[in-house]
């Protein structure tokens, strides 16, 4: 498990983390969401063990990771900016090689054959998407605990996006790592991870299992002969979003399910339905609450 216990860091001016805090259970995917300059990336790398912390702690199992070589070897990083040692996938495999003691040479060089990369031609001639590919492979490859994976889908064609999810829920179900990612593509995130984080601000907001998210949050489709039965539930219960075409209108709403259909009966709609939220709608609600809603930009 990894544990981060209220961790701070600044730097100069720029306060990057704030008393965050948050546990990630092993065998489970965990996904790190926030705005941007939310500070995702700052502690991803705090997590194995990059930055010293201004204040805080984290732990990897039970054992701080900041200057512990014994710890760091658990945890393996996939930067979204990555730095390639060498001019070739061989030599970041070598590199890492000596830095990961169950790094597998054998499964970096078969997964490369599959995806069809050439372990000998030059990285700087690697599109965007084959540098992801090559260090997903890496990554995986280390055969470390924890993988930490920053924007690991971006830049990806939809069939290797697929194939890159696979590989990494089959390395977890096998249960050979624990994958911490941040992405901001969140329909990405709602297929494969249990549970997420939320920070904003440099803070977390909360970390919660993505179902018990969709509690208390409810969108709902509803049509009336006027708009007074409209008027009534949104003051009966909290707006999180609204938008309408016609007299068709899409509320998202906080309250329990039971009470929230109730009333809708209650006021004789023409026609509704409850829809499912996606991790992108409560994402959006959740930071509107807070403030960071840019939704008059264009006004």
């Amino acid at each position: 498990m990894i544990e981060i216990r209220n961790v701070s860091k600044r730097f100069d001016t720029v306060q990057a983390l704030s008393g965050v805090s948050a546990k990630m259970e092993e065998g489970h995917v965990f996904g790190l969401i926030g705005t941007n300059g939310a500070g995702k990336s700052t502690l991803m790398r705090a997590i194995c063990g990059v930055y010293q912390l201004d204040e805080g702690e984290i732990l990897i199992d039970g054992e701080p990771v900041y200057n512990n070589p014994a710890v760091k070897a658990k945890v393996m990083y996939i930067s979204d900016d990555q730095y390639y040692v060498g001019s070739t996938p061989m030599d970041m495999a070598n590199f890492y090689k000596d830095l990961y003691p169950n790094f597998s040479m054998e499964r970096f060089l078969s997964m490369m054959a599959i995806l069809q990369l050439d372990p000998k031609r030059n990285v700087n001639t690697f599109s965007k998407g084959m540098k992801k590919q090559m260090s997903v492979l890496l990554g995986v490859s280390a055969g470390t605990k924890y993988l930490l994976c920053d924007e690991t889908f971006d830049g990806l064609d939809p069939v290797i996006r697929q194939a890159i999810k696979r590989l990494l829920a089959g390395e977890m179900e096998a249960g050979k790592v624990t994958p911490i990612i941040t992405s901001h593509n969140l329909r990405e995130l709602e297929d494969i991870c249990e549970s997420v984080g939320l920070l904003h601000k440099g803070g977390i907001l909360f970390t919660k299992d993505i179902e018990e998210m969709k509690l208390g949050m409810y969108k709902v489709q509803v049509a009336y002969d006027s708009n007074e039965p409209i008027e009534k539930l949104k003051a009966s219960f909290p707006v999180m979003n609204e938008s309408h075409t016609g007299t068709l209108y899409t509320l998202t709403l906080r309250g329990r399910a039971e009470e929230i259909e109730k009333m809708i009966l209650g006021l004789n709609p023409r026609f509704y339905e409850v829809l499912p939220l996606s991790l992108e709608e409560i994402f959006i609600g959740e930071t509107e609450v807070l403030g960071y809603d840019f939704t008059n930009l264009t006004e």
